[in-house]
C-alpha cells in the first residue's frame, strides 16, 4: 500500500509518498481502509518532532480518518470487516490503510459521508468536551471563541449556539469572519484591527465573557484574562500562536476565574463512556442541522505536504481533508 512517510523529523516538505507494509494486527487492533483523512495542526508538529508523542521512524502522520474495517485482530468484538468507522489514529492516517486500536474507533452512521466523518471527531469532540464537561457552558452565557474560523474554533461556535449560548467569534480577516457569522456567531471581532479586550466588554457589558475558548495562546490568552467575567472559565485548548503563555496569578484572583486545561485525547481514553455519549449528542445535532462542518480544502494523498502548508498559511476555514480513492 501507499503511505505518506516521515523518515526523519523535519519540515513538511520532507514527507515522501512510498510503498509501506503494515505490521500484523495486534491485540485489540483493527485495520482500516482509509477513504478520507482529516488534516490537523498536530500532524505538522509530529512531522517536525516537536509533538508530545514521537513515533518511531518511518511513520505516516495523520491523526484521524474515516473508512472501512478490512480485518480485526484478537480480542475485537465490537467491529467486523466491512463496518464503516471513524478512527482517531494519533498518526498513520495519511495512508491507504492504517492499523489502530478498536477503542480509538466509533461506528460511522450510514447517513454521514466518509469525508464528513474524517473532519468531525477531533474538532467537534474537543469542543463539546471543552464546553460541556470543562467549561460548563450555560444557556444565555457569553462564549468568546478565538481562532473561530479554524477547525476547533468553528466547531466551538456551532456547539456553543446548540447549547444556547451567545457567541462572539474572533478571526484575522473579514472574509473569515463572514463564514463565522454564517455558522452562528452573534458577534464577530477582527483581531487584526488591534486589541480585542475592550470590544469584548462592549459586547458583553463591562463584565466580560463567561466562557473563553482559546486554541491560540500567546497574546490572545493574555488579553483574554482581561476580558473575562467574574466566575468565568478560560479554556486552554492549544497554542497555535507558538507561544505558551504564563498567567499572572493576581488576575485569576481578581476575576475569581478558572483557567481550565482541556486534554480531550487523554479524557476520552480515560472515559470512553463519556466520549460515546458526547458523540451521540454530536451526531444528533448534525442530523438536526445544528452542526455544519465546513471543509474548505481537499487534497489527494500525494499532496499531503500542500495540505499541511495551507494549514500553516492559515488559509483553511474549518477543515482540510485528504481523499483517498
Amino acid at each position: 500500500m501507499k503511505a505518506m512517510l516521515c523518515k526523519e523529523n523535519g519540515p513538511i516538505e520532507s514527507l515522501v509518498l512510498e510503498d509501506f507494509e503494515l505490521p500484523p494486527l495486534g491485540e485489540g487492533e483493527v485495520r482500516v481502509r482509509v477513504r478520507s483523512a482529516g488534516v490537523n495542526f498536530p500532524d505538522i508538529l509530529i512531522t517536525q518532532g516537536i509533538y508530545q508523542f514521537k513515533p518511531a521512524h518511518p511513520f505516516s502522520p495523520g491523526s484521524e480518518c474515516a473508512g472501512d474495517v478490512l480485518s480485526v485482530g484478537p480480542g475485537v468484538t465490537n467491529f467486523k470487516a466491512g463496518d464503516r468507522v471513524i478512527a482517531m489514529t494519533g498518526h498513520g492516517a495519511f495512508a491507504e490503510e492504517v492499523n489502530t486500536l478498536a477503542s480509538n474507533c466509533v461506528h460511522l452512521p450510514d447517513d454521514i459521508s466518509y469525508e464528513l466523518g474524517s473532519a468531525f471527531v477531533l474538532t467537534y469532540g474537543t469542543s463539546i468536551y471543552a464546553l460541556l464537561q470543562m467549561g460548563k457552558l450555560q444557556k444565555d452565557e457569553w462564549l468568546l471563541v478565538h481562532g473561530a474560523a479554524g477547525g476547533v474554533g468553528l466547531s466551538a461556535v456551532e456547539i456553543g449556539k446548540a447549547m444556547g449560548a451567545k457567541v462572539i467569534g474572533t478571526a484575522s480577516s473579514d472574509e473569515k469572519l463572514k463564514i463565522v457569522t454564517e455558522h452562528g456567531a452573534d458577534e464577530v471581532i477582527n483581531y487584526s484591527d488591534g486589541p480585542f479586550k475592550d470590544k469584548v466588554k462592549e459586547v458583553c457589558g463591562s463584565a466580560g465573557a463567561d466562557v473563553i475558548y482559546d486554541p491560540v495562546g500567546g497574546d490572545v490568552f493574555d488579553q483574554s484574562l482581561r476580558c473575562i467575567n467574574w466566575d468565568g472559565r478560560l479554556l486552554v485548548i492549544g497554542f497555535a500562536s507558538g507561544r505558551i503563555p504564563e498567567a499572572p496569578a493576581n488576575l485569576a484572583l481578581l476575576k475569581n476565574c478558572f483557567i481550565v486545561g482541556v486534554f480531550w485525547g487523554a479524557w476520552n481514553k480515560r472515559n470512553p463512556e463519556g466520549h460515546a455519549k458526547n458523540m451521540d449528542i454530536l451526531f444528533q445535532w448534525l442530523r438536526e442541522g445544528k452542526l455544519r462542518p465546513n471543509i474548505s480544502h481537499r487534497f489527494p494523498l500525494a499532496e499531503v505536504p500542500a495540505a499541511l502548508q495551507v494549514l500553516v498559511d492559515r488559509k483553511v476555514v474549518g477543515k482540510a481533508v485528504i481523499t483517498i480513492d
